[in-house]
């Protein structure tokens, strides 16, 4: 069951004070270069803001669409590279992603929230997804379920995404109050998506034999015409992105949830459904 954890500040801080922390984290976060730096920042020092419930496509293979990863045994894993149990153990090419998706109740001053099942799935660098895709419906790779430690964290470690015809590039995750709701099949909580940034997403499409066809697919699109991100631009869902072909890419990203303070539950209904 999830538990949202305090946020550990002094209550008797004065306003000079907290100006003086408020800009000593700002140097800090320049020193970092911004990627993972927001993490560091406790709740008191952020505003998060509820993640957009979004669609889960027509891939999410989480049983509501055809086939159902989260009830084979291997699903719990970090590196979602590979494909696991009967699908075998092919890898997914592509440059070389780590994700950090860190959880904040929005209901409590913005604590991390421990304990939330997080499955996690996009698609692979040509467009296509596991379960469904010509030539991969016998793989399972890009698919995977972490859960959230004290910081309310999870990382990943996968591939950079390639770009389809008609969509920004994009990972999609769901959000389960515990590990036992996402292996048995319950709703999930809440579903959303993150949006890569467009710089290093023309970097990594540059290579022309991994991502075949993204860099053109990419070309006419823009967060604003795409048929998710488009009501916002995605502000509360544009990861952080940094690094170089060569040794791959880390991505954070902030991911606000409602959760009742009395039960842990996740609250379901918002302003933002859509």
């Amino acid at each position: 069951m999830a538990k949202i954890l305090p946020i550990l500040r002094s209550p008797h801080a004065t306003l000079a004070e907290t100006l003086d922390v408020l800009e000593r984290r700002r140097r800090v976060l320049g020193l970092l270069g911004g990627v993972g730096a927001l993490a560091l920042l406790p709740g008191a020092l952020r505003a998060c803001t509820l993640i957009p419930q979004e669609t889960g496509g027509p891939y999410p293979g989480d049983g509501t669409n055809g086939p159902n990863v989260l009830t084979q045994s291997g699903i719990l894993r970090s590196d979602i590279r590979s494909s696991f149990g009967s699908s075998g153990t092919n890898v997914a090419p592509g440059t070389l992603l780590e994700l950090t998706l860190q959880f904040l109740s929005t209901t409590t001053d913005c604590g991390p929230i421990e304990g939330l099942a997080i499955y996690l799935w996009h698609c692979n660098a040509t467009g296509g997804y596991s379960l469904y895709s010509q030539g991969v419906t016998g793989e399972n790779y890009l698919r995977g379920v972490q859960v959230t430690d004290a910081q309310g964290r999870v990382t990943f470690t996968t591939i950079y995404p390639g770009c389809y015809s008609g969509r920004w590039p994009h990972i999609h995750f769901e959000v389960f109050a515990s590990l036992a709701d996402a292996t048995s099949g319950n709703n999930a909580g809440r579903t959303s998506q993150l949006a890569m940034p467009e710089a290093p997403s023309r970097v990594v499409y540059g290579q022309a034999a991994l991502y075949p066809n993204s860099t053109s697919n990419l070309d006419p699109l823009s967060l604003q015409s795409d048929n998710v991100f488009g009501d916002d631009g995605g502000v509360h869902q544009l990861a952080t992105v940094a690094g170089d072909n060569a040794s791959g890419y880390t991505a954070f990203l902030e991911v606000g949830i409602a959760v009742d303070a009395t039960s842990s539950d996740i609250i379901f209904t918002d302003g933002l459904d859509g």
